[in-house]
């Protein structure tokens, strides 16, 4: 059966943060991780289109790419100091950790990897920049390129910091874990930093043939998900995913048939995503119990008031002026 090249590029988009993500896990190494996640995916371009999709396209590449790291390892003489870990993730130990199809429903957030290396990047031993471009990187999948540009920084440097930044984690021995519940609260900012990120890329993309990137957009919404069910009732946490259901409810309008962006007063209405749009304004009341609101909290209660206005010349702009008032005061930019 022969596998188009698109099909394997949407496994792709779909699997790689997933399979990157399990493979840091496994072998504790970022760089190591990334090449043989990179001979994976090529191994998976020549065998599909001959072979066929496997059932598990994450379990496969995940097991090509486990096979290709201890290639590597003997190759390099690294082998010795990594064997008796590698012995220990046992097949069995890999494909439990694997669900057989990806979904938009959270599975538990302890068991999650992306949501693991995830705080793993977010150490506070990192400075908040690099945390939030090497989660970018490692967990979004994007270039360097790509987190240059977000950050307005020349490329070479964003590769040294993202250098850095790995090398830091390895020599210093930071956990691949979530932290405990004692140490979360002063983990979350970097990690909702990252999320909105992550988010922001997708929706208004810097490079690429695209605007708007929804397949960012929706890992992003995934794991603003994730940080909620692990700390539940957390305002800013609420007001990040209110914030980009309601920003990403939108996405069917923003472009039109040529791929140049519709501004908001020109979208048509009817087909902004009304059940995002439901589940964010249910999350914008709880996002403001903060004291005072947080800035996540206050840009969702400012897109819930487009969202819940019919047309542009509808719209309470007094509230909008005022809520951005307010959202200066909080976080001046």
């Amino acid at each position: 059966m022969s596998v188009p090249a698109a099909s394997i590029e949407q496994v792709y988009r779909r699997e790689g943060a997933r399979v990157l993500a399990t493979l840091i896990r496994v072998l504790r190494d970022f760089d190591l991780a990334e090449e043989v996640a990179q001979d994976a995916f090529a191994a998976a371009m020549e065998q599909w289109p001959r072979d066929g999709l496997p059932d598990n396209a994450h379990a496969w590449l995940v097991k090509t790419a486990r096979h290709k790291a201890i290639d590597r390892l003997r190759r390099d003489r690294r082998l010795a100091e990594k064997k008796e870990q590698l012995q220990r993730d046992t097949e069995a130990e890999i494909e439990a950790a694997l669900p057989d199809e990806p979904s938009d429903a959270a599975p538990p957030a302890l068991e999650d990897d992306r949501l693991r290396l995830v705080f793993t990047c977010c150490h506070p031993a990192l400075p908040l920049e690099a945390q939030v471009a090497l989660t970018l990187r490692t967990v979004a999948g994007l270039t360097t390129e790509e987190i240059a540009a977000a950050f307005l920084l020349p490329v070479p440097t964003m590769a040294q910091r993202l250098v850095r930044a790995k090398a830091k984690i390895r020599d210093a021995g930071i956990p691949y874990r979530v932290p405990s519940e004692p140490e979360l609260p002063e983990r979350l900012e970097a990690v909702l930093a990252v999320v909105y990120l992550v988010f922001t890329e997708g929706y208004a993309a810097t490079s690429g043939d695209v605007m708007v990137r929804r397949d960012l957009c929706a890992q992003s919404i995934r794991l603003a998900r994730l940080v909620n069910a692990l700390l539940p009732d957390r305002p800013e946490a609420l007001g990040l995913l209110a914030l980009l259901l309601l920003q990403d409810s939108r996405r069917d309008a923003r472009v039109d048939g040529h791929g140049d962006i519709v501004l908001l007063e020109h979208q048509d209405r009817s087909r902004w995503d009304r059940a995002q749009i439901d589940e964010g304004l249910a999350l914008v009341p709880r996002a403001l119990r903060g004291s005072p609101p947080g800035p996540y909290a206050l840009q969702a209660a400012i897109a819930a008031l487009h969202a819940q206005a019919p047309s542009s010349d509808a719209t309470d702009w007094a509230q909008i002026a005022g809520l951005y008032e307010v959202l200066a005061r909080v976080a001046p930019s």
